[in-house]
């Protein structure tokens, strides 16, 4: 009998460090023009009035406002800045 259990090779002997998703800014929180609000994979959120999404998904503000989150349908929701009237 052997003495030592039979030690595969651990494919994944590694960490990754994390990637920092989520969301950055909140609902009624104050942004300015470029202000990153949502990091994503993929649509979870998907754009509304006054933002755009970037290459890699992530969410920001064209303008300077307040966010605002509503749902589209049940496990989607639409971010938009509305503008700061002066």
């Amino acid at each position: 009998m052997a003495h030592k259990k039979g030690g595969g090779t651990a494919k994944n002997g590694r960490n990754s460090p994390g990637q920092r998703l989520g969301i950055k800014a909140f609902a009624s929180e104050r942004v300015r023009t470029g202000a990153i609000i949502v990091r994503q994979r993929g649509t979870k959120f998907l754009p509304g009035r006054n933002v755009a999404r970037g290459g890699d998904d992530s969410l920001y503000a064209l303008t300077d406002g307040i966010v605002r989150f509503e749902w589209v349908n049940r496990n989607k929701q639409r971010v938009s800045v509305l503008p700061l009237s002066n």
